[in-house]
């Protein structure tokens, strides 16, 4: 080489040092080389034959090439002469604590670490978010089904007959006074349930089939026969069950033990009949013994009880009982007619309604009630002119 990196004096930097020139570092800008000429002390230091002296460290040694290759080499000026004593001279204290810069690919990864930390933190958030919404729509629902399981659903069939859900309590009815008789059958305030109901029929009737057993067990025996309009898509059979266990019922006329009732098939002999029309039909015949319906209302002719569709099926409204109990107190009350009794007066707001009461055209702050006999005994109103 050109220039030594030492004075005259033969110095040498420990074996560990020398391991590190072997791997490629530089003494002041100039690679380290070791001869076999230069002797290894017992702790791993070379020390000077003639003088047996440590040699003075001049400078650390630095990488050979790469990142930190810069971090102590010297400037130019100090490789074009380093002074009169051939000593090093030294680098600033800044200079010798700086920290080379991040390189580029080095960066790039720094800044996708912290993309993708950001990122994470956002679906983390975000997930957070959508778990307290459900959280939320999940207590919102449990509060309204709490709050519906307290209330009872009525609900209403084609045929008239309500039924409750099944996972609904049974509805408290309020007792009446003690003064006041109790009817059974009363039930919870409910509107009819919207069923669609042909205005016409056919004009043609369909009798019911076969022969009920008698109802009651004193009396005279009354036989009726039952028959449904056709093209109204009801079953005479249903309607005829209908009214068999309405007249059969202890609370019914038959109670009174002055009469007794018996279902009869066509051809045979019979009282009277009971008709199921619709409000056109019904009009119509109504209309021939001199009664005006106004299509609203059934009727009754000697030997014919007429009994309205649309009220058979959707009763009427504010009528404070279900479709069922309207259907009882239509057939009792139109067959009260045939057994020439007339219309009866409400006896008192908030007492039950006389079953001879024009319950169809209101009950007059009276309650509904379907039954002739309440309690065994005969349940009767004023008589109305």
């Amino acid at each position: 080489m050109s220039s030594r990196l030492f004075d005259d004096q033969d110095a040498f930097e420990p074996a560990s040092r020398g391991a590190r020139a072997d791997e490629g570092y530089l003494f002041a800008g100039e690679p380290w080389e070791q001869t076999a000429s230069e002797p290894e002390g017992p702790h791993g230091a070379h020390r000077n034959a003639d003088t047996d002296e440590q040699p003075r460290r001049r400078r650390r040694p630095v990488p050979a090439q790469g990142a930190h290759a810069a971090r102590y080499a010297p400037s130019w000026d100090e490789r074009e002469g380093y002074g009169d004593s051939g000593e090093l001279p030294e680098l600033d204290e800044p200079e010798r604590r700086s920290r080379p810069r991040p390189t580029q690919a080095r960066t790039g990864q720094t800044r996708s670490g912290r993309r993708a930390a950001a990122q994470r933190a956002r679906m983390r958030r975000r997930r957070s978010l959508v778990l307290l919404l459900a959280l939320i729509a999940m207590a919102a629902v449990g509060f309204d089904l709490a709050r519906g399981s307290r209330g009872v659903i009525l609900t209403g069939d084609p045929a008239g007959q309500p039924s409750l859900q099944a996972s609904m309590p049974e509805p408290i009815v309020a007792s009446s006074p003690p003064s006041q008789p109790e009817a059974a059958a009363i039930q919870p305030t409910v509107r009819p349930a919207p069923v669609a109901v042909p205005a016409k029929g056919a004009g043609t009737f369909v009798y019911a089939g076969g022969t009920s057993k008698v109802f009651g067990t004193a009396g005279t025996l009354r036989r009726y026969q039952v028959v449904v309009e056709k093209g109204t898509d009801q079953d005479a059979a249903a309607f005829a069950t209908t009214v068999d266990a309405t007249l059969s019922d202890a609370r019914s006329w038959i109670a009174g033990g002055k009469v007794r009732f018996q279902r009869v098939p066509q051809g045979q002999a019979h009282d009277f009949v009971i008709y199921l029309a619709t409000e056109v039909t019904s009009e119509k015949m109504c209309a021939v013994g001199g009664l005006q319906t106004e299509r609203y209302t059934s009727c009754r002719l000697p030997g014919q009880v007429i009994l309205n569709l649309t009220r058979w099926l959707t009763a009427v409204p504010d009528y404070g009982a279900p479709t069922a109990l309207y259907q009882q107190y239509v057939v009792n009350h139109e067959v009260g007619h045939q057994l020439e009794l007339g219309h009866e007066a409400c006896g008192g707001k908030g007492q039950l309604a006389p079953v001879m009461q024009q319950q169809t055209l209101g009950l007059k702050g009276c309650k509904a009630n379907a039954w002739p006999f309440v309690n065994g005994s005969r349940f009767s109103g004023a008589a109305v002119a």
